[in-house]
């Protein structure tokens, strides 16, 4: 079953995954904010102040009588979460309904799926020793090694799906097996309410998504996620630090400017995966997910609460913005 689970906790946790201290006690990634060169950090101040709502993790959307919650979530677990679920937890004793971006019900039909069906992660043609380079090959292969997977068994595996694993540093694999992010937690709270919960998409939209990304733009994430074990860690503390400060914003354009000069990708093959994956992972969904918000409010009688992975919330297409297009007013409330 840890495929199973390792596809759930990525493919849900796309935008921002997070660490218990006992994984903080095994890895040693540092913030790369600090770090960045005068030029970075004109860069990625200027683009995040261009940004709709770049910061905050919990905002309220008012038109007339209508009310939402949008609350900005990491899918793994983090003892961090404790204040906020504490804050939040108040919010769903008036709730109608819980947005989601996959329920439990949703996932485990997801799950059933999978483990009945793990072909949807495999190549349909060729393998990956002839789709990269002999150098690529073998550093994939420790990569996977390291994280407990024979090399024969990847070497099947679509790109996307391998970029996913290697995207999570080794020293935190065990990380996939847990179920204690912070929509997790949200949705037991409803379930002991009485609160009933709504999935924001089909729980294979994920899944669909990446399969239909171009192959060589697959090619290029496995690349990018190629890069040396203490730098994926340094990545991985920078998004972790970034959510709990509410600047999910920053978070996103920070890791597109380092990438370039931390990772194997040029600027052009790494402005290439991240436009593609933006596109195809963010983008489209908050426009999918927006006629899901209305219906629900237009259903019910009550408050909605909708949770969802933080970096669906800034932006011009982001799911605040998209929303003060339909009329909503938009107040940032505390996390």
């Amino acid at each position: 079953m840890s495929l199973v689970k390792t596809a759930l906790s990525l493919v849900m946790g796309l935008a921002f995954t997070a660490l218990p201290v006992l994984a903080h006690a095994r890895c040693s990634g540092d913030d790369l904010r600090p770090a960045l060169l005068p030029e970075e950090r004109a860069e990625v101040d200027a683009r995040v102040a261009a940004m709709p709502y770049p910061t905050g993790n919990h905002w309220i959307a008012r038109r007339g009588t209508e009310t939402i919650h949008l609350v900005g979530t990491i899918h793994l677990s983090d003892p961090r979460l404790d204040a906020p679920v504490e804050r939040i937890a108040p919010l769903l004793d008036d709730a109608a309904t819980l947005l989601l971006e996959m329920s439990g019900t949703d996932r485990e039909a997801m799950e059933a799926s999978i483990a009945s069906d793990p072909a949807m992660f495999m190549l349909s043609d060729g393998s990956l020793p002839d789709l990269l380079s002999e150098d690529e090959w073998q550093q994939l292969s420790g990569a996977m090694a390291a994280r407990g997977m024979p090399a024969f068994v990847g070497a099947r595996m679509q790109p996307w799906y391998v970029s996913m694993l290697l995207s999570v540093p080794a020293c935190m694999k065990d990380l996939l097996e847990q179920d204690d992010g912070l929509d997790v937690r949200l949705e037991a709270l409803a379930e002991e309410k009485g609160v009933p919960t709504r999935s924001l998409e089909p729980w294979d939209t994920g899944l669909a998504l990446f399969a239909a990304v171009p192959m060589e733009a697959q090619l290029s994430m496995i690349r990018s996620a190629l890069a040396p074990a203490d730098v994926n860690e340094d990545l991985f503390e920078t998004i972790i630090s970034t959510y709990f400060e509410e600047a999910h914003a920053e978070s996103q354009v920070v890791l597109e400017v380092l990438s370039p000069r931390l990772t194997p990708l040029g600027k052009a093959e790494a402005d290439t995966v991240f436009d593609t994956v933006n596109g195809a992972m963010i983008n489209a969904r908050n426009r999918a997910w927006i006629p899901v918000i209305l219906d629900t409010l237009d259903s019910t009688d009550g408050t909605v609460i909708a949770a969802f992975g933080a970096a669906h919330l800034s932006g011009e297409e982001g799911v605040l913005n998209l929303l003060a297009e339909e009329g909503f007013e938009l107040e940032r409330a505390p996390f």
